[in-house]
């Protein structure tokens, strides 16, 4: 391909759109251009790039035994309705109508699609196990929609979907797709951790997250600095604390006009104590009924956590009303010491001598408070958010927080939607019985952004060989040199002959020009023929990430260029 027949539009200057570092080169290298928020074109290279990804992605799904197929994009809403997703997405879907006023969405996934395909098809243990999957563009309706194809309305996901007899054999699906991530991942030169991740609306209860970390990652998670447990933040789990005592719990309660200080950092300033001494209270409706959820004041309340952990089906904060009718206080005054509703404490807070805790009065605090001796608690639970510093659930030491960006997460379903479709199967003995089922979803846009968040520098991208848009590119310094211009179809041809694509920048530019292009759109093996060179009989060989070119035997040039790629693809 030559440069001069493609379109590579490249930017010398970060676009104002752009907000981190992967975002803005793949404006400013020419792979994509915005057509609305969230909305985004592939041009020539962003499409090759795509390409590749989704390759990879196929052949290790296809090595895993899954089986490809293709639904549909358009849902009929009452088939959402089936599952109870409908309400639980909410505005993230979104919804359109026909000119028969029949409701649709536009498919966000597509657990219910392929759950309804296998309760009509998959009648039989027969036909049992079954992995189907497919890759295919998603629709969200993003609140704010950024840093590129990260978070955009419209995005390109693989989602797979097995079904099985029963949990044993769900086990042995998912852990074959758990190792075909693992593959993948690798092949696409990127560097993933692996976490223990929530369910959230997928319902489910285990799941796997495969994270890029990166500093502008969205999601949080935590990793321990000794073992190999890591997690989400929105499913860590902590060894709880030594039980803090601030003071000796000799002193009885005692009420202390706060007013106007409501918030705990207002609060611990007026009484001239730390964060962490005061009780947050928080006043929650557990499945409709309301209950008190207490937490260190320098934490936050995990509401991830709480339906588990409190075995109900929703937790919502309540509303002001509620929160004046159960505690007699408006809000920034609630504390547990004479509440008759549920208090569940966490467990962080067990044990506590010394805390200061809102009155159930307004602009009224209590300190002095020892919670075991002078609040009735329900239950203590693991319900904060887990941050840096804090203990292993597993072996203790110290868990250390980072930032990553999710490119794809595992999920063990059981029999949530089977059951809600009625997808069965006889067994041997001619007994109905209902499939488990596991989902599988990689980002596919979403890891090619990722490659680039992970694999740069000052100067643009840096493909691994097996994504790139052409793993060699071939600068002639002079296109209107007619010897540089046959060595340089030579070379060409040779490399096409062994498979390999290759890029020529045949554009009457200056080398500056070329050299800068090159690096910034990021082709991992640059050669560049020159008069000087070839007086010597010899061109230039550079990798992207090295600092220094080679100078190579023209006759020499092609097995140098070979190894290299076969070498480079071996080590990623």
């Amino acid at each position: 391909m030559r440069w001069t027949k493609t379109l590579i539009p490249t930017l010398r200057e970060d676009p104002q759109e752009a907000e981190i570092d992967s975002h803005k080169l793949l404006l400013r290298a020419g792979l994509i251009r915005k057509l609305a928020g969230g909305l985004y074109t592939f041009l020539p290279l962003g499409l090759r790039v795509l390409h590749k990804v989704e390759r990879i992605v196929r052949e290790e799904m296809d090595r895993a035994g899954a089986l490809e197929i293709l639904m549909p994009a358009l849902h009929p809403r009452e088939i959402w309705e089936r599952s109870g997703r409908y309400s639980i997405m909410g505005d993230v879907m979104f919804r359109l109508a026909d000119r028969q006023k029949k409701d649709f969405v536009l498919g966000p996934t597509h657990e219910e699609i392929v759950t309804e395909l296998a309760a009509g098809e998959l009648r039989s243990y027969r036909l049992v196990p079954r992995t189907f999957y497919q890759i295919q563009a998603k629709f969200r309706d993003e609140i704010r929609p950024r840093f590129g194809l990260m978070r955009a309305k419209e995005f390109i996901m693989k989602d797979a979907y097995s079904f099985d007899v029963d949990s044993q054999a769900a086990d042995a699906s998912y852990d074959a797709m758990y190792q075909a991530y693992v593959r993948i991942f690798k092949r696409c030169g990127i560097r993933t951790k692996v976490v223990e991740a929530d369910t959230g609306a997928m319902g489910g209860k285990w799941s796997h997250e495969f994270m890029v970390l990166a500093d502008s990652g969205e999601d949080g998670l935590v990793e321990c600095t000794s073992c190999s447990y890591a997690a989400n933040l929105e499913r860590a789990e902590r060894q709880p604390p030594e039980p803090a005592v601030w003071e000796t719990g000799d002193d009885l309660p005692e009420p202390v006009a706060t007013p106007g200080q409501r918030t705990i950092e207002e609060v611990a300033a007026f009484l001239k104590c730390k964060p962490a001494q005061l009780i947050k209270t928080m006043i929650y409706r557990l499945d409709g009924k309301p209950a008190a959820i207490l937490v260190p004041g320098d934490r936050e309340i995990n509401e991830h956590k709480l339906p588990q952990a409190l075995n109900v089906r929703e937790a919502v904060l309540a509303d002001e009303a509620t929160i004046a009718s159960v505690t007699g206080a408006p809000v920034g005054f609630a504390g547990p010491i004479g509440l008759t509703i549920p208090v569940y404490a966490d467990l962080g807070l067990k044990g506590i001598r010394g805390g200061v805790t809102g009155a159930n009065r307004a602009d009224t605090h209590t300190r002095h408070v020892s919670l075991d001796r002078d609040a009735a608690i329900t239950a203590y639970a693991d319900l904060c958010v887990v941050k840096g510093g804090d203990r292993c659930p597993r072996c203790g030491a110290d868990l250390a927080e980072q930032r990553g960006i999710e490119v794809g997460h595992v999920f063990k379903l059981g029999t949530k939607y089977t059951e809600a479709f009625n997808a069965s199967f006889l067994d041997e003995n001619g007994h109905q019985q209902t499939l488990i089922m596991g989902c599988y979803g990689i980002g596919v846009t979403r890891t090619l952004q990722s490659i680039i968040e992970q694999s740069r520098d000052a100067n643009g991208i840096i493909w691994p060989t097996a994504v790139a848009p052409y793993p060699v590119i071939v600068l002639p310094m002079n296109v209107q040199h007619e010897p540089t211009m046959a060595v340089v179809n030579r070379l060409v041809g040779e490399l096409e002959t062994r498979g390999i694509e290759v890029l020529v920048d045949d554009r009457d530019e200056r080398p500056g020009v070329k050299f800068k292009d090159s690096d910034l759109v990021g082709f991992p093996i640059r050669v560049v023929v020159g008069e000087r060179g070839l007086a010597k009989q010899q061109v230039e060989i550079k990798r992207r990430r090295d600092t220094q070119a080679v100078m190579s035997p023209l006759d020499e040039a092609l097995t140098t260029i070979v190894n290299m790629i076969q070498h480079d693809t071996q080590q990623e």
